[in-house]
Order: structure tokens, then C-alpha cells, then sequence
């Protein structure tokens, strides 16, 4: 059944919500002065890539996966805030949930608008075995990525590092952080 154009113009409004995600650089990297720094939705594919390869009967994958997809979502209105932006969590939050009010609204009622927001306020409040591993993903992507821009430019960005150190609590997470800094240590001992 062909859909309406009011229900296709909901949706080509919301992709152009979500297309700000692909222009908006990841406020973490510009501010540590990376030449190229990755998109929000650059940082949301790796995640969703991430929560395919995990092998755990325990969780709904296609659940993971599917939250990665949604768990910024907001920074596509608010940007991305980060913890040096000197905007409170409180605030962050009050800001986020408005911006998701407002992207899901343009999808009306919809089954898909309430499974996106019920992902990203699952998420948002870590109410979850799935919502544990997104944000366990969340961080292993960020401290690869800082490990790639180690290599790229040159520099070291410990704070991704240090900030992120002893937090991670997916079996499979910690193995995959593990070799991370196991790669980081051989690159960093490279370029002395």
C-alpha cells in the first residue's frame, strides 16, 4: 500500500533531522585539535557495527543495535555537549529529552516514534542489560577512535583514556578494550 504524503513528508523531515548528525563533528575531537574528526552518525555507525559482532545469547542484539542507532539522536538538535562544555548534566538532560520530543513528534504517533524513543529514554536511564552494553560501546568506540587519531595525528589524547579506565563491564567489551591498549602502548612505543 503506497504511503500518504503527509506520512512521507513526516519522514523526509525527520531524515533531514537526522542527516545535522552527519555535519555535526564530535565536540571531543575538535576541541583535542584532530585534522578530521568524526561525525555524531560516523560514531553511531561504528557503535551499531560494534553491537553486531557481540556474541551474547543473554541480549537482544537487533535490540543493541537498534539503540546505538537512536542513543544520540538528540545531539542532531543540541549538538554534542560534552562534560567540558560547562552545561550541568541536569541541564544536558532537560535539553536532550526536549530535542527528543521535538524529532519524535515529527514522526506523529507512529509505532516507530515510540520505539525510538523508548530506545533512547532506555538507554538515557541505563534501565537495561542492552542499555549496560550500548554505553559499554559507547566509550570502546570513543577510546578507538582516540587510538586511530593517535596514529593519524601524531598526538596523544589521554583524557579519552583516563576518563574511561576501569568502566567498561561486557566480557566482551573488556576484551576488545583490552587490545586496544594493547595496540595503543605498541603505537605510542613507536613513536618515541
Amino acid at each position: 500500500m503506497p504511503m500518504s504524503q503527509t506520512a512521507a513528508s513526516s519522514i523526509i523531515d525527520f531524515l533531514s533531522i537526522v542527516e545535522q548528525l552527519k555535519r555535526t563533528k564530535r565536540t571531543g575531537w575538535v576541541n583535542s585539535g584532530v585534522a578530521a574528526p568524526e561525525s555524531i552518525a560516523d560514531h553511531m555507525y561504528r557503535m551499531s557495527i560494534m553491537a553486531m559482532l557481540i556474541q551474547d545469547n543473554a541480549l537482544d542484539r537487533t535490540k543493541c543495535i537498534k539503540m546505538a542507532l537512536v542513543h544520540d539522536l538528540a545531539e542532531a538538535l543540541v549538538g554534542d555537549i560534552t562534560p567540558f562544555d560547562g552545561i550541568g548534566k541536569q541541564e544536558k538532560a532537560a535539553r536532550e529529552r526536549q530535542a527528543m520530543r521535538e524529532i519524535v513528534q515529527t514522526l506523529g504517533n507512529s509505532e516507530v516514534a515510540q520505539e525510538i524513543e523508548s530506545l533512547w529514554l532506555e538507554y538515557e536511564h541505563d534501565t537495561s542489560e542492552e542499555a549496560h552494553l550500548v554505553h559499554d560501546l559507547d566509550k570502546c568506540e570513543m577510546i578507538q577512535q582516540a587510538m586511530e587519531y593517535e596514529a593519524s595525528d601524531h598526538k596523544q589524547l589521554d583524557s579519552f583514556f583516563n576518563t574511561t579506565r576501569g568502566i567498561f563491564k561486557h566480557p566482551q567489551v573488556q576484551s576488545w578494550v583490552e587490545e586496544i591498549y594493547r595496540r595503543r602502548k605498541s603505537n605510542l612505543n613507536d613513536l618515541s
